[in-house]
């Protein structure tokens, strides 16, 4: 396909983080741009105002006439009406993964995969090229706070993307550098297990890797890859790695060490070992690209994070409030740790919003685990997204193996009141479904609690 004489585009789940980043790479090539999702959201609304035509209903009558190319997320069902009338009209439909693969085909490419750390890796690892002069494409899986955006348009040949292993999707991409940054148990429900997910998801991206390529892995996953040339990174192990971590005046520091750098002192505003782990690779991409050791200095004291990703909302002398995307137990544990880390001595309470049946019902004790690390857990019930509930798996589930004795199961229109009636000194709101509808009730009512309303 010539993505050159694609006039007029059309996307079904425009408003998905991957595809809304494709919408915008397209609009900005001139292209006529159309599209539905379920709910009308913040992003959905950006995408209107920057000139796309979007609607929220499910039916054919809005689809444009014209349309040359359909991409389609593989959350939308196949029994979709809109996908279905595409099909049968013989319009060319692809997936978005299919897209991604065939726009980054003609470039450099950096892809970034891993069941957790792709958003916040791939941010970093942008923002330090285009810090050191290397003016990169990027299509993330998050709104990087530093672009306002999940899409950013540059001029030079190389591309950083996300390689996601959802549906196998990151099996299009033919990385010059690719970074395995984790591969726990996920996404059950297309594997089926935990080796088959190794062995046809991240083995099988790591052989795609084009000739002369790099492959970084962080360091305790070596084995996985077996006789593969890997680059192994991480904090104190791996040939790259950070050390002497420390919390300096809310920043966290560390130092730098590689077979050809140090850098000592280094700053970077994200909390969190798990993020230092990220930025290490970051680091070690971009001085493999010829970035200046200065510029990624300057580069990680600037860089403002991620949305939704450990993101601050809120913060005054008696409450500070975190939005995270965390929806596996590993990435509960590492923001859990990240809130611990910063505020050792303050009760912490997190709202955590399960996403889908299926995975709640694989890692159900890992979840259960996590939570206790709380202080205060509070569960709302399963978002179920692409999924029909699965009978005996349900939050009640998860409370029911939890240990933590303040524990408690609340419908989401509870949770404002108890939040007031309890006033949370550290707050994380955690999950992938529509728990961010949360996000600015809650800080508007911490902006006016009476100890932070003026005289």
């Amino acid at each position: 396909m010539n993505l050159q004489d694609i006039k007029k585009i059309y996307f079904i789940g425009i408003g998905g983080i991957g595809m809304s980043a494709i919408a915008r790479y397209f609009l900005g090539r001139g292209v006529e741009v159309h599209g539905y999702d379920r709910t009308q959201t913040v992003l959905t609304r950006a995408l209107e105002d920057e000139g796309m035509r979007v609607h929220y209903e499910e039916d054919v009558r809005f689809i444009p006439k014209g349309v040359d190319l359909v991409i389609y997320t593989p959350a939308v069902p196949a029994t979709h009406a809109e996908l279905q009338h595409f099909l049968a009209a013989g319009t060319p439909v692809k997936k978005r993964a299919e897209v991604l693969g065939i726009i980054s085909k003609g470039m450099k490419t950096v892809a970034v995969a891993g069941t957790h750390g792709k958003t916040t890796t791939s941010s970093i690892i942008t923002h330090l090229l285009r810090c050191g002069g290397i003016d990169c494409t990027a299509f993330l899986g998050g709104i990087a706070q530093n672009l306002g955006s999940n899409f950013v348009q540059g001029k030079s040949d190389w591309v950083v993307v996300e390689a996601d292993e959802f549906d196998r999707s990151f099996l299009h991409l033919h990385p010059d550098v690719a970074a395995v940054m984790s591969v726990d148990p996920d996404h059950l429900d297309i594997y089926g297990d935990h080796q088959t997910l190794l062995d046809t998801g991240f083995k099988a991206f790591a052989r795609q890797l084009k000739p002369g390529g790099t492959l970084w892995v962080q360091h305790m996953l070596k084995p996985v890859f077996g006789a593969m040339d890997v680059r192994t990174f991480g904090v104190e192990g791996g040939v790259f790695q950070s050390k002497n971590l420390r919390v300096e005046e809310g920043f966290f520091a560390f130092d730098y060490v590689s077979p050809e750098h140090r850098m000592e002192n280094l700053r970077f505003a994200l909390p969190g070992r798990h993020n230092v782990e990220n930025a290490t690779v970051a680091i070690s991409i971009a001085l493999s690209l010829g970035v200046k050791e200065e510029a990624i200095r300057e580069g990680l004291l600037s860089f403002r994070g991620v949305k939704r990703r450990f993101e601050l909302i809120f913060r005054d002398a008696h409450t500070a409030y975190f939005d995270d995307y965390a929806h596996h137990p590993t990435e509960l544990k590492a923001a859990i740790g990240a809130a611990k880390a910063l505020y050792p001595n303050a009760r912490i309470t997190g709202v955590f919003q399960p996403h889908l049946f299926s995975r709640t019902r694989d890692f159900a004790d890992g979840f259960a685990e996590a939570l206790d690390l709380l202080d205060e857990p509070v569960l709302l019930e399963i978002y179920p997204a692409r999924e029909l509930p699965i009978p005996g798996v349900s939050a009640k589930m998860l409370l029911d193996r939890m240990k933590n004795p303040n524990k408690r199961l609340l419908a989401k229109g509870e949770l404002l009141d108890e939040l007031v009636k309890n006033k949370p000194e550290v707050l994380l709101t955690l999950g992938a479904g529509d728990i961010d509808t949360l996000v600015e009730p809650i800080r508007r009512w911490l902006s006016r609690k009476p100890e932070n309303l003026k005289a």
